[in-house]
C-alpha cells in the first residue's frame, strides 16, 4: 500500500486538480482518495457553518463517502476514476480527533491519494507532493511546517515569489515536476523493483 499526499501552500491553487490528474493518469494503483478540509475557529464540521454545538466536543469531525461523480472536490477524484473517495471536515487543530477514522480507511485501500497537509502530522507518506503558486502571497502555516518534507513541487504561476517568513532552501531544492513529468516521478517513486512502467 502507497500512500501519496498533495498539498500546497494556500487555497485554490491547484491541488485537487493535480491529485485528480495522478488518479487518471495512474488508474492501475486502484485509489482511494480522500480531502481533508479543516475549518476555522468556531465552525462546525457536521454543518460547515457556525453553530450552538461545542465543536470540539459535540462535532470534532465529520466524514462522507462520495457515491457518484460530481464537481465537489471529492467527487472529482471518483470521477477520475478513483475506487472509493471521501471528505473529512474538522475543526482546525482537530485533525486527531479522525485518525482512527482515517487508519482505517488507510489500512483497507489498495493506495491512497489524500489532499492535505495537516495529514504529515500524523503520517509519513510514501510521497508528499507540494504545489506552489508563485502568484500567490498566503503561506499557510501548515505548508511551510512541512515543506521540507516535500518529495518535489509542483510549480504553478510565474515570477519570483513574494512569500514572507519563507525560506528559499526549502523550495529551490526540491525537484520540480508538473504534467507528464509528474506522472512519471511518481510512478518510479511507488513502483515495486522489476515492475515495468506503465
Amino acid at each position: 500500500m502507497s500512500l501519496v499526499v498533495v498539498g500546497g501552500h494556500s487555497r485554490n491553487i491547484g491541488k485537487t486538480s493535480i491529485a485528480e490528474g495522478l488518479i487518471a493518469a495512474l488508474p492501475h494503483y486502484n485509489w482511494t482518495a480522500m480531502k481533508i478540509t479543516q475549518h476555522g475557529h468556531g465552525i462546525c464540521s457536521a454543518v460547515g457553518e457556525p453553530c450552538d454545538c461545542a465543536v470540539e466536543y459535540d462535532h470534532p469531525y465529520a466524514i462522507s463517502e462520495e457515491t457518484a461523480p460530481g464537481s465537489t472536490d471529492s467527487a472529482r477524484f471518483l470521477a477520475a476514476g478513483a475506487r472509493r473517495s471521501f471528505w473529512l471536515r474538522t475543526a482546525g487543530g482537530q485533525l486527531g480527533n479522525a485518525v482512527g477514522v482515517i487508519r482505517g480507511i488507510v489500512e483497507s485501500s489498495e493506495n491512497m491519494m489524500v489532499e492535505s497537509n495537516s495529514i504529515l502530522q500524523f503520517w509519513k507518506p510514501d510521497l508528499y507532493i507540494v504545489v506552489l503558486d508563485f502568484e500567490t502571497v498566503d503561506f499557510k502555516d501548515s505548508a511551510l511546517r512541512y515543506l521540507d518534507r516535500a518529495d518535489c513541487v509542483v510549480p504553478v504561476g510565474e515570477g519570483d515569489p513574494q512569500w514572507s517568513g519563507v525560506s528559499r532552501r526549502l523550495w529551490e531544492s526540491k525537484p520540480r515536476c508538473s504534467g507528464r513529468e509528474l506522472v512519471r516521478f511518481v510512478e518510479q517513486a511507488l513502483r515495486p523493483c522489476g515492475v515495468p512502467l506503465h
